[in-house]
């Protein structure tokens, strides 16, 4: 007889795969990661391939189970958690992709969205449904160009031959085709959760329903939609294909990343704030029970839904590029050879700083809080005497002054004044740029001993649906902190400096009108 005392967490990320297995305490104790393509068919355009990561994810289940040297009848359940927004559409029969996934990271619909806002649809609609701006971030206008651009899409659709989902409804679909709880007819579980439904613009945000007025918007047939179900489920969405590891084992939790991450860092309370630095940095603030739109840019998600708990809302910021900035300087400027050098040269030159030297990484413009697509990236402020280190100093400095935009804006919208900013992600291990943000801030920043919430979330999602843990208290004493950066650059210096940046920033605005004039 087996004891049930493993979760098994699978992070399907932008970038690649993690599987994870973590035992009753909470403990990480194997993990495998597997990158995928980036395909790049245009500019602006971002693709990855779904059979790649399904095919990833496999592999990566497989590897952190033998890593870890447990018996699959000893994990009690599974948890997802995934990169939000982007986009897939696959024939129901056959289980193959009509089309690539379209990356969160895509800008092709930019004249959609901004017809969308032009036409009044954001506020009138949009807005007031889904907590969201018209973007091209988020999925409707996605899947509306896929339906679009392939033949029969639409009809094809209403007749029950196309699945649309997120990645979490991709993977949970095909770890459960062909299951015997799953009918036949229906091919794997096609569900997801809230979390991930409130970021594809198509689900109104207080009822945790699709909006069928959001579908009339985007021509969207809603037999292609997956079931919202809660974000820890004990009846489960399926039961793991037994081809896979041997054993079927039900799939209990499903967390968009971000979401995750708040739940990874147990910030179960109204007013928590976690920030998690990877590809870009997404900020989330836990509000409450109550959806709140944001006055100042910011975006109304739901944060979790656990099945016997009512549903979390947050605000959040997005920021597309912060880890992707410091590759930058790697891969396009050639001027590092490893991320790791960032720490050294910053600690090299904290006090000088970056010289008056000024990044803004608007690579595919700028979101939250400025949601200005067709803003561009610049470096400012460089003289003769500017070195590759001010530059270095630069990029890692504006990482942590595109959060205080977004945590500045949060401290209006919800008339909290957070002291404390629990940070994770792959880019929170250099220290100097966390230093730098406690800074920037005015705030202590803390950094948990395990900087995979991501993964950790979907882990406490799963694990509270199979009773390994009991409640959001037995998670709260999981979390435990490793590192606490506090401020200690001057506020006159703080605010100097943040006033400079703001400047920055405005050029990055109003590079068209400047291209214009020219």
């Amino acid at each position: 007889m087996f004891s049930m005392k493993y979760i098994l967490s699978v992070d399907q990320g932008t970038t690649g795969t993690r599987a994870a297995i973590y035992d009753e305490n909470g403990e990480m104790i194997a993990w495998t990661y597997k990158r995928h393509k980036q395909i790049l068919p245009k500019p602006g355009w971002v693709e990855h391939d779904p059979l790649e990561i399904w095919n990833n994810t496999v592999k990566v289940m497989r590897e952190a189970v033998e890593k870890a040297g447990i018996d699959p009848r000893e994990i009690a359940g599974i948890g997802v958690t995934n990169q939000r927004e982007t986009t897939i559409v696959w024939e129901k029969e056959t289980g193959r992709p009509v089309y690539n996934a379209i990356v969160w990271q895509d800008s092709r619909t930019m004249s959609r969205c901004d017809n969308l806002k032009f036409g009044g649809i954001e506020n009138e609609i949009i807005r007031p449904l889904t907590g969201l701006y018209a973007h091209t971030y988020f999925s409707a206008t996605k899947l509306e160009w896929i339906l679009k651009h392939i033949r029969d899409g639409v009809e094809r659709a209403k007749k029950g031959e196309l699945l649309f989902g997120t990645v979490d409804t991709w993977l949970i679909w095909n770890m459960t085709r062909g299951s015997e709880n799953i009918t036949p007819e229906r091919g794997g579980a096609h569900v997801t959760d809230p979390s991930n439904a409130s970021r594809t613009m198509l689900m109104d945000i207080e009822k945790l329903q699709w909006s069928t007025e959001l579908l009339e918007v985007f021509g969207i047939p809603e037999e292609m939609l997956p079931v919202i179900k809660p974000s820890s489920y004990p009846e489960s969405y399926g039961l793991l294909r037994k081809d896979i590891l041997g054993v079927e084992i039900p799939v209990l939790g499903d967390l968009g990343d971000q979401q995750a991450a708040l739940v990874g860092q147990a910030a179960f309370e109204s007013g928590e704030v976690k920030c998690t630095y990877g590809t870009g940095s997404f900020i989330l603030m836990n509000i409450g029970g109550s959806p709140k739109l944001s006055s100042q840019g910011l975006l109304t998600t739901v944060a979790y839904h656990f099945k016997g708990y009512p549903p979390r809302y947050a605000l959040e910021g997005s920021i597309a590029y912060s880890g992707a900035a410091i590759e930058w300087l790697r891969e396009g400027l050639g001027i590092i050879k490893d991320p790791k050098e960032t720490e050294e040269i910053c600690n090299s030159i904290y006090v000088e700083g970056s010289a008056g030297v000024f990044f803004v990484p608007a690579f595919s413009g700028l979101y939250a809080p400025y949601w200005d697509t067709k803003a561009r990236g610049l470096i400012i402020g460089i003289t003769r005497y500017t070195k590759r280190e001010h530059i270095v100093f630069a990029v890692l400095e504006s990482i942590a002054f595109r959060v205080r935009d977004v945590v500045d804006a949060m401290a209006i919208d919800s008339g909290i004044e957070p002291l404390v900013i629990k940070v994770d992600g792959g880019v929170s291990k250099n220290n100097c740029l966390l230093q730098l943000q406690a800074d920037i801030l005015g705030k202590r920043v803390v950094r948990p001993i395990n900087i995979e919430t991501t993964s950790l979330g979907a882990a406490f999602a799963a694990g509270l649906a199979a009773r390994l843990w009991k409640n959001l208290d037995e998670l709260k004493k999981i979390w435990r902190p490793d590192k606490v950066f506090e401020p200690f650059m001057p506020k006159s210096l703080r605010e100097e400096k943040y006033k400079w940046w703001l400047r920055a920033v405005e050029r990055a605005l109003k590079w068209l009108d400047h291209e214009a004039s020219s």
